[in-house]
């Protein structure tokens, strides 16, 4: 579905990112991953072989995603499509519930999941444009973003920053439409990644997430389940899709979650 495409995963070296990188390049696309971490940035590149161009940067920073775009059409000698992953918790900056969120929490977890985000979108649009090509972008957002769950899960900045990747995802589709450039969105539930690892980990938030997201016997989410959709998303299968948000949660948002008096396994 993706033969001969180049396309750039921001947030590609962990987790959903690497998983669709994994995806993609078997479907035959060649990639180029972004990450922060140099480490698990070139284990990443181990993994995937030629097929992949490792970039190691902040995806925050406003050259990131100029520099790795252009780096996928040097090397691959195109740019098809942009996935932006990229994000993650504020928490050990000051995110969390109103009354206790820190100036710092609300700034560091925007930076991460919203600004991030504007900043790929931008380079990739610049230059979808100016190679006078269609394209394609998928963001990721989060069911965090649209259904709270208050007991668990109270980061205000993140549910703030993934409501409003929302919006974003939707207005640039609107406006960019006639060029023939596709942005649509994810949204997952919670996903076993490094970053989830506070709520993996816990007994009481797993027996809750089993009746949260009933789905395939209740469960978490794994990085795979992602990927199907992602290579949906970009290939040419979708191309008459835009502006559209797929919740991939395992029942989350239709699924009231139970507190209380749930057997253990």
């Amino acid at each position: 579905m993706l033969t001969g495409k180049g396309i750039v995963i921001i947030g590609g070296t962990t987790g959903i990112g690497l998983s669709a990188a994994k995806a993609f390049v078997k479907a035959g696309a060649r990639v180029v991953l972004v990450g922060r971490n140099p480490a698990s940035a070139a284990e990443a590149g181990q993994l995937l072989g030629d097929s992949a161009v490792i970039y190691v940067g902040d995806a925050a920073n406003e050259l990131t995603a100029v520099e790795a775009i252009e780096l996928c059409v040097n090397t691959f000698g195109r740019f098809d499509g942009l996935y932006h992953v990229a994000g993650g918790s504020g928490r050990r900056f000051g995110d969390g519930p109103l009354h206790e969120l820190t100036l710092e929490g609300w700034q560091r977890t925007f930076d991460l999941n919203l600004t991030s985000l504007m900043l790929s979108n931008q380079a990739a649009v610049r230059k979808f444009k100016s190679m006078n090509q269609p394209g394609v972008i998928l963001n990721m957002s989060s069911v965090l973003g649209f259904s709270p769950s208050p007991k668990y899960f109270v980061t205000h900045a993140y549910a703030a920053a993934k409501s409003a990747v929302i919006g974003f995802t939707k207005s640039i589709a609107s406006y960019y439409a006639s060029d023939n450039i596709r942005v649509n969105l994810l949204a997952p539930a919670l996903v076993e990644t490094p970053m989830s690892a506070r709520a993996s980990n816990d007994e009481a938030i797993m027996r809750f997430v089993k009746t949260k997201q009933p789905l395939d016997g209740g469960r978490n989410g794994k990085p795979e389940d992602l990927d199907g959709a992602a290579v949906y998303f970009m290939s040419d299968a979708s191309r008459f899709t835009t502006g559209q948000t797929l919740y991939v949660d395992g029942g989350w948002a239709l699924s009231e979650g139970q507190y209380l008096n749930i057997p253990k396994e």
